[in-house]
């Protein structure tokens, strides 16, 4: 599906979406102090986490989904345009790091490519040719997940990205922020987060992009704690590339471990940095080579590995 080249009746839908609508009560914003233009804001901002919690068990149903297919193989793909694809490109740079996973693993395409990270690339979120060509240079298969991201729910590369990954027997969801959207009916997995009008007329970056990104968080978060990713709330396979992520891997270890500081070091020395394994050798008294094995054979969950030790 494709939105209309009519300008008259592009205008008209455009009116008819809740995240376009005009705010008559707020005509006069750029007339108050800043410190009230301040508070409405920070007001309409407060409204977002409630509109994320009423699609809650959409969400939820939509990550046992993305794990599932994960589990097996499969990769986290998220498509957009402007704001929504620069979030998607986000979280999905964010995961390397934060759960060590490869960077071919969750992926973000933005329409236009790198260059509409910084700046818009003319006609690339109207493209429906484009999304189908930036997914077939992934190669998709029937274990990945596509993850469509449109404020409007109507932007042509989003929905084009879902129709075409449907298609080759992908899991689809439709992250939208409208009600009854395009995008939404595309999708398997269809999470609609009607937040409302903008402080700034159709200016979807504010309250549409937080609740995308609040969205965006849950699903590749407990997507990853679903895949062991954690061991209760510490990130057990972070990635320690810098002096930070090394003084945070060792305060990881102390907090699974409660083991002093020279047994913390002994563990990390043994298994190459590996925090997840560092722990298990630690709380099952085992050496680095069988931690490794006993995570592998465990498929990378530590709380099976430990059962499988005891």
């Amino acid at each position: 599906m494709t939105s209309t080249s009519n300008p008259r009746d592009l205008r008209a839908e455009l009116e008819s979406l809740t995240t376009e609508a005009f705010r008559p009560d707020l005509a006069d914003i750029d007339r108050l102090p800043t410190l009230e233009i301040a508070r409405l804001m920070n007001g309409e901002d407060t409204t977002v986490p409630a509109a994320v919690a009423a699609r809650l068990p959409a969400i939820a149903a939509a990550i046992d989904a993305i794990a599932d297919r994960m589990a097996r193989g499969g990769r986290l793909i998220y498509a957009g345009a402007g704001t929504a694809g620069r979030l998607g490109v986000l979280d999905a740079s964010e995961c390397p790091p934060t759960f060590n996973t490869d960077p071919e693993q969750v992926v973000g395409l933005i329409a236009g490519g790198p260059t509409a990270m910084v700046t818009s690339v003319e006609g690339a979120e109207d493209s429906a040719d484009l999304a189908r060509t930036d997914l077939d240079a992934l190669a998709l298969t029937s274990v990945d997940t596509v993850v469509g991201i449109s404020a409007s729910g109507r932007t042509p590369y989003a929905i084009a990205a879902v129709e075409h990954a449907r298609r080759q027997g992908a899991l689809t969801v439709g992250l939208a922020c409208n009600a009854d959207s395009a995008l939404a009916a595309a999708a398997e997995h269809g999470i609609e987060i009607v937040v409302g009008p903008e402080l700034i007329t159709g200016s979807t970056r504010l309250k549409a992009g937080t609740a995308q990104k609040l969205v965006l968080n849950m699903l590749s978060t407990i997507t990853m704690i679903r895949l062991g990713k954690t061991y209760g709330n510490l990130m057990v396979d972070v990635r320690a590339s810098n002096e930070k992520l090394r003084a945070r891997s060792r305060r990881i270890v102390a907090l699974a471990t409660g083991a002093p500081d020279e047994e913390i070091e002994r563990a990390l020395a043994a298994t190459d940095g590996e925090v997840k394994n560092a722990i298990l050798t630690l709380l099952a008294d085992v050496d680095g080579p069988t931690a490794a094995r006993l995570l592998e054979e465990s498929g990378g969950h530590l709380r099976a590995a430990l059962a499988a030790a005891r």
